[in-house]
């Protein structure tokens, strides 16, 4: 019986010449030849290059999973040329392959690796499955070890930082980019310039990072930390250490590129870095009681970030602290809960018209409403028709009219269960009226009584958030 075929192909960056795609490929085709399984180019998946185990780090072997549960099935066999190729994972086979076989019966067929349908084929499967996951962590050992020779020998092995690009596996300096190295150092050693002022100058002047994106203070951080400016790199073999710049685990070898920071500079700027170190050590996590029921709702209306605890009663812009944003939204605090209370109270004591975004519970109201404008706006059209029914001499007069009663008594029924609707979305649902939530809430607000804390939660629950521009005299309140 002739059977429908797919076949994956994965070549990692470790794979030899052999198991390059066009060699497993022919070897696929012409095992499929041979055992009368029809492959159609549409249902052949590559994923090159790719080392990862996980399977869905691999789009293609995703993109093959879906289609093998289609209806009617799409193919009934998926060739691969080993079983390796499928998944190094044991997790992933076991998964994947039960999935194939249960929910769309589908099987995998190793074309260099003969297994019987039977109980031992059982075993030698999972056998093979195990030593690919072997060689997969052994490889990776290898790897590592490989990369921690280099970096003991000063070998580049990552990004280049800002200041350098790649050339033959080596650092080389973009001069236009050294000038701001040089120029940052300097500022910042000879106390001119601080992290957050070089960071806005860097923006103000449109230089960007190597990933395209504003400075920022821990950008310009980074930066005066990084030995690689004094000609040597640094390396952590065991991952992220979180800006700690002097992990146990790093390693700071010399380089073979050339330096663009003096080490009389670096040594200037490492001296004031201790000391601003231990000037403004860093803040424990506050587990004082929340300041104010503002806190985490005021979005800037230039950068859309949220304004933070500056100072005692005061706001600002997250962005324009870290030197990202250029306006300034520093504004007291207990003069913007007074005008936001301000708004709450216009929200109900004047009946202004509130756009409120409905709830999940809502979704089938806000369908309906869709439903009832669509067969409104079709009323429309067929009020044309009956028209040019009438005028064409097709209908007479007395029918035009009958038409045209039966399409008013349907708009006038039409627009009222859509008043009535919208009533039930703007004003509230079963939870309760909107415009009676924002009363309730104005009143629990202005109650010096009320804890902070309540009156936090409180606000969380009505208001998705508030954009302030202090610049344009805005305020816009999004409820929930």
């Amino acid at each position: 019986m002739m059977l429908n075929g797919a076949c994956y192909i994965r070549v990692s960056t470790d794979d030899q010449t052999e198991f390059s795609p066009d060699a497993q490929l022919k070897a696929l085709k012409e095992y499929a030849k041979k055992n009368d399984i029809t492959l159609s180019k549409e249902h052949i998946y590559a994923d090159e290059g790719i080392s990862g185990k996980r399977a869905d780090k691999r789009p293609a072997f995703m993109q093959m999973i879906a289609t093998a549960k289609l209806k009617p099935k799409p193919f009934d066999v998926i060739l691969v040329h080993k079983f390796d190729r499928f998944a190094r994972s044991r997790e992933d086979s076991v998964v994947y392959k039960s999935l194939l076989k249960k929910e769309a019966g589908v099987k995998v067929v190793s074309i260099t690796e003969s297994i019987e349908d039977d109980k031992f084929s059982v075993i030698l499967e999972a056998m093979l499955e195990a030593m690919a996951e072997y060689y997969s962590l052994n490889l990776a050992e290898e790897v590592k070890k490989g990369m921690l020779e280099k970096a003991t020998r000063g070998g580049f092995q990552s990004t280049p930082s800002f200041g350098y690009k790649a050339e033959a596996g080596k650092l080389v300096i973009i001069p236009e980019e050294a000038e701001f190295i040089k120029f940052v150092f300097q500022k910042y050693a000879d106390g001119e310039m601080g992290m957050f002022t070089l960071a806005q100058y860097a923006n103000e002047v449109g230089i960007k990072t190597k990933r395209g994106s504003p400075f920022e203070n821990r950008t310009v951080e980074y930066i005066l930390n990084n030995p690689v400016y004094i000609g040597k790199l640094r390396w952590t073999p065991t991952g992220k250490v979180n800006r700690i710049y002097n992990h146990p685990d790093t390693i700071v070898a010399d380089g073979e590129h050339q330096a663009i920071i003096a080490l009389d500079l670096w040594n200037q700027v490492q001296d004031r870095l201790s000391q601003n170190k231990e000037l403004y050590k860093k803040r424990q996590k506050s587990t004082a009681p929340i300041k104010s029921w503002l806190n985490g709702l005021i979005k800037c209306g230039v950068c859309g970030k949220t304004l933070v605890n500056s100072q005692s009663d005061y706001l600002q812009c997250n962005g324009y602290a870290k030197g990202i944003c250029k306006k300034s939204q520093h504004v007291k605090t207990s003069r913007l809960e007074g005008i936001v209370l301000e708004e709450l109270g216009k929200a109900f004591h004047d009946s202004i018209e509130l756009e409120v975004v409905p709830k999940v519970s809502d979704t089938v109201k806000t369908n309906e409403h869709e439903f009832l404008q669509d067969r409104l706006n079709k009323l429309d059209v067929k009020e044309i028709r009956i028209k040019e029914a009438y005028l064409g001499g097709i209908d007479t007069l007395s029918e035009y009219k009958e038409n045209k009663l039966k399409l008013e008594t349907e708009r006038e029924k039409l627009t009222q269960q859509l008043k009535m609707l919208k009533d039930t979305l703007i004003h509230g649902n079963e939870d309760g009226e909107i415009v009676k939530r924002i009363e309730n809430v104005y009143t629990l607000l202005s109650d010096s009584t009320i804890s902070t804390d309540i009156k936090y939660k409180t606000a969380h629950f009505l208001i998705d958030k508030i954009v302030f521009n202090k610049h344009e005299n805005l305020l816009s309140i999004q409820y929930k």
